[in-house]
């Protein structure tokens, strides 16, 4: 069933985009350029939004009007993205921001976190084998702390301008008067077969027969409101205290037929974490993302420490040896990236030595470019570092958006409440997260403990790559991201090679038909004219599977004359500015 792949690219409008004259030009603006599905090249002089939904970048830019930071515009998208696109994320969710204020660049970790009753054992049946993944998914057992709220405030706290409260006004105002029900909302909600089981669900997304609200129906959610004015006037404590965290503790142990064990107590302990970014060089740019317990800086490093080593600009986008380099590239960061990533709070993550120049350089002399390694091994950045390789299923959804303010400062941000539609278990308003399924199923591999197997209290690995991208006077050059499950990865490091290595515009990046490795088949986007390049894979030795690669990237580029945004074709969202 294609769950995700509502707006597939054909290779003709693709070859359209990728041949429109769309790059930057280098001192003056012009006229906005069409890309497929009528995206445009988005132009602004001073602020850009990029989010996942219109009704979200119109949020943001609401505050940006009223003299917000970046911080204040992402907080308020970010709460209407959990009306608009609530398949995707919400505040029942978690996120990863990156936030640059125009010195220093840190980063706030909101994932979820595992209740205190969690075991290792979790996602095993009853003969110690795993469970499948709607099995584990759907109902209490796969609902964790959520964190995005905790995160949001203490960003807010230290980087806000406009009053708390006054970020909730939009979504608050939106809930209560309604939003059209999207066409990429409907598709979902339409192939989705587990939602409809939860009441509340049932009775807010569809009609009577059971069929979906049409395209284009008011869809007006009063209880969402009511929780955004509790949590505007009392902060995060009424979310993580009181009515709102008993309604989802009590929905989470009361699940029919997959309870969870999430106490008020877990509510109460979760804090927010501020921690260093990782941050690594790319042919003279300081690309920086989030360390553990994302993947997704380390292994987006990782993939361009490994390309740096060949010149990817004498090759086309669509080139043989480009698509060949990259998934060979991503086939040795996913093999790191399963043995030695995971909560840091819980395990050593060897993070520097993962990105280290000398040992980036010693696993790219793995490739050969006449040949395939097939599955590549982990290395060992730090010898004796007794762990098994994971096995966690992660799903493509989750939301990204992008925030630069007049003052230069900016966010990117990526959100989550993991699979489409989370746990499909909806409490006053909004989903709540399966984000638990995340972790590892199997706690050992071969005798040997998985980094990122459950424990109490810990947070589950995650794939999510928020980036900023400096040039060599320290002055923010790009921002990007992408939802897609671990596919962000390779879709985030293939938009930074689009822009850095091929000169594209923030657009043509995005939209850049998808190829790459998880340490598996050679992944190609079904639809987007690739068999050539397939069978020329094939004649190096690559295991070729064409497969729906739904990405919802944006990208912003930052010029002398101004910003430059453009957000992926595949997806409904919008980059704008003023």
């Amino acid at each position: 069933m294609n769950r995700h792949a509502l707006r597939p690219l054909t290779a003709s409008l693709l070859a359209t985009l990728l041949l429109t004259p769309l790059a930057l030009a280098a001192e003056t603006a012009p006229e906005a350029a069409t890309g497929t599905y009528g995206k445009t090249l988005a132009y602004a002089p001073e602020v850009m939004v990029t989010t996942a939904n219109p009704l979200a970048t119109e949020a943001g830019l609401a505050m940006l009007r009223k003299g917000g930071s970046a911080i204040d515009a992402a907080i308020a998208a970010q709460l209407m993205l959990g009306l608009t696109e609530p398949q995707s994320s919400g505040i029942a969710g978690g996120a990863f921001l990156l936030y640059h204020d125009g010195k220093q660049t840190t980063s706030f970790d909101g994932r979820e976190k595992a209740p205190a009753a969690a075991k290792p054992e979790r996602f095993l049946d009853p003969n110690g084998k795993p469970l499948a993944f709607y099995d584990a998914v759907i109902g209490g057992r796969s609902v964790g702390v959520p964190g995005v709220l905790a995160m949001l405030h203490m960003a807010h706290q230290r980087h806000g301008k406009l009053p708390w409260a006054a970020l909730f006004e939009p979504a608050i105002s939106r809930a209560e008067n309604g939003f059209q029900m999207s066409s990429r909302l409907h598709a979902l909600l339409v192939s989705e077969p587990h939602l409809k089981k939860d009441a509340n669900a049932r009775a807010y997304f569809y009609q009577e027969d059971g069929k979906p609200w049409p395209v284009g129906s008011v869809l007006k959610n009063p209880e969402y409101a009511a929780t955004l004015r509790a949590i505007a006037a009392g902060g995060p404590k009424a979310f993580y205290s009181g009515k709102i965290a008993q309604a989802i503790v009590d929905a989470v142990k009361r699940h029919p037929t997959n309870p969870g064990d999430l106490t008020l107590a877990d509510f109460a302990a979760y804090k927010a974490v501020e921690r260093q970014p990782i941050c690594g060089l790319y042919r003279f740019y300081k690309v920086c993302g989030m360390n553990a317990p994302s993947s997704g800086g380390v292994a987006v490093l990782q993939m361009l420490g490994i390309l740096e080593t060949r010149k990817l600009a004498d090759w086309a986008p669509h080139a043989v040896e480009s698509a060949h380099l990259f998934t060979e590239a991503g086939r040795l960061a996913f093999a790191d990236r399963a043995k030695y990533l995971a909560d840091p709070d819980f395990v050593k993550v060897p993070s520097d030595a993962l990105v280290s120049k000398p040992y980036l350089v010693t696993r790219s002399q793995q490739i050969d470019m006449a040949r395939s390694m097939g599955r590549a091994q982990a290395g060992d950045p730090v010898p004796k570092m007794a762990l098994g390789l994971d096995s966690s299923p992660e799903f493509p959804s989750t939301s990204h958006l992008i925030v630069i303010d007049k003052q230069g400062h900016a966010v990117s941000m990526t959100s989550s409440i993991e699979d489409v539609f989370g746990s499909r278990m909806m409490v006053k308003g909004f989903l709540l997260n399966n984000q638990l399924t995340d972790f590892s199923f199997s706690p050992t591999d071969n005798g040997q403990p998985v980094a990122n197997r459950v424990e109490p209290g810990k947070r589950p690995r995650s794939s999510m790559s928020p980036v900023l991208v400096f040039n060599e006077q320290g002055q923010l050059a790009f921002a990007a991201g992408s939802p897609g499950g671990s596919q962000i990865i390779n879709y985030v490091a293939q938009t930074l090679v689009g822009l850095i290595d091929w000169k594209l515009s923030p657009l043509q990046a995005v939209a850049l038909p998808h190829y790459g490795s998880r340490n598996g088949p050679t992944e190609l986007e079904k639809d987007t004219g690739q068999e050539a390049l397939a069978e020329a894979l094939k004649a190096k030795g690559h295991e070729v599977k064409f497969v729906e690669m739904n990405s919802g990237l944006s990208a912003v580029v930052v010029k002398p004359d101004g910003l430059w945004g453009g957000a992926d074709p595949r997806r409904e969202g919008v980059a704008k500015g003023f």
